[in-house]
């Protein structure tokens, strides 16, 4: 036989350790604005349930009525922290507006009209309306495919939304699944109920982990100072466009971009002069760049430019753009300001280079040696075409 009573104490017992579970979450990660919702769920949960085990105690319909606004506002919270899990602002004035209609018709079916049937109608709809809200989102997210613990919420949640309608059926049905009635049908219900509430939460942990191993594997491919792709991420980027252009055959092309003095400028200036002289020169030229464009800083004052797409012309003309916007910044410095100046080599991908990027690199190293050697604060085009006399021919040609 099975206790509705013990049943609702292990209920409020595991609501307490998951709601401190979300409260070591959000100390840990404190950004993490959905944990908070999360955990108030856990803890409003507990609440309610504890306040309507004092209906043991105390003949007296407020403990349960009590307890169900504690049920429904947990219930809120949860799907309020699906919403801002995925950066949707949380709907605060429906959330409210339909806890707020489903109590008013709890307390209107049992202290104006007593009718048990309509009172359990409307704790479901307070309970299986806001969860049903984020189903969408759940299992079909705006950035695609749903994760695993997405995924185990949104079936969760169908299979307490199935519960909770047949249990307003089976009430207009004349049956009493009410949490006064204190048959085994109610414990078997409220058994089940708790142990897909906790499988929920479960969900919820695997999402925050899903969501927390793609940020550091994402900082694992940014540079610290400037913000941009690093070298790591760059090599991954070049890996893939050369597959791809060795597939379709259309080109891509390659900007290798070098800070001209810039060892003299942390000589002269200092280190800290110099970062922000990368920094200032990451958001000049990411202001050049068109959507799609990769910019990654290599090491030291040196960045690449990837350009899916592009032909060795209209890589050209990029590095013309990014040029230029260094130049006219570098007219208008007055006083303490440093200039910025740099040299761009332009390459573009060929059959030659295949799946292999560091020969992609090669080349526009090689136009990047052309650029400085004609003087700096310009730009050179890698020429794949051979030599057509003995004579020793430059690799590199200036694009007038």
């Amino acid at each position: 036989m099975l206790n509705v009573p013990t049943l609702w104490t292990v209920f409020v017992v595991n609501f307490l350790a998951l709601g401190l579970i979300w409260a070591y979450v959000i100390r840990s990660y404190p950004k993490f604005e959905a944990a908070r919702f999360w955990m108030a769920s856990a803890f409003v949960g507990a609440a309610g349930a504890s306040t309507a085990l004092v209906r043991l105690f105390v003949m007296s319909p407020l403990p349960l009525l009590i307890g169900g606004v504690g049920i429904i506002a947990a219930t809120c919270f949860a799907a309020m922290g699906i919403q801002r899990f995925y950066d949707r602002p949380v709907s605060w004035r429906v959330t409210a507006a339909t806890g707020v209609l489903s109590i008013c018709g709890v307390v209107f079916f049992r202290f104006v009209f007593d009718h048990m049937p309509l009172r359990m109608l409307c704790y479901t709809i307070g309970q299986a309306l806001p969860l049903l809200l984020t189903l969408n989102l759940l299992l079909s997210p705006p950035e695609g495919r749903a994760s695993p613990g997405a995924r185990l919420s949104g079936i969760v949640i169908i299979t307490m939304i199935a519960i909770f309608v047949a249990r307003t059926v089976g009430n207009l049905l004349g049956g009493d699944f009410s949490s006064i009635a204190g048959s085994q049908s109610h414990a078997v219900m409220v058994l089940g109920l708790m142990f897909l509430s906790m499988t929920l939460n479960f969900g919820f942990l695997l999402m925050a982990m899903d969501r927390l191993r793609n940020e550091v594997a994402d900082l694992a491919l940014l540079d610290d100072l400037t913000g941009v792709a690093n070298r790591r991420h760059l090599l991954q980027r070049l890996s893939e466009e050369c597959a791809r252009s060795e597939r379709s055959g259309e080109p891509f092309s390659l900007l290798v971009i070098d800070l001209d003095g810039f060892k003299t400028i942390n000589d002269t200036h200092g280190h800290a002069a110099g970062d922000a002289c990368l920094q200032h020169f990451t958001l000049m030229a990411q202001t050049r760049l068109r959507p799609g464009d990769m910019l990654a800083r290599t090491g030291g004052d040196e960045f690449c430019v990837v350009l899916p797409s592009s032909s060795l012309r209209e890589g050209a003309l990029i590095a013309r753009r990014v040029l230029e916007v260094c130049r006219q910044d570098a007219a208008a410095c007055s006083g303490n300001e440093i200039p910025i100046a740099i040299s761009i080599g332009v390459a573009e991908w060929d059959r030659g280079i295949a799946q292999f990027p560091d020969r992609l690199i090669a080349h526009a190293d090689h136009a990047l040696y052309a650029a400085k050697k004609n003087g700096k604060n310009d730009f050179a085009v890698f020429d794949p075409a051979p030599p057509l006399s003995p004579e020793p021919v430059e690799a590199a040609r200036k694009f007038a």
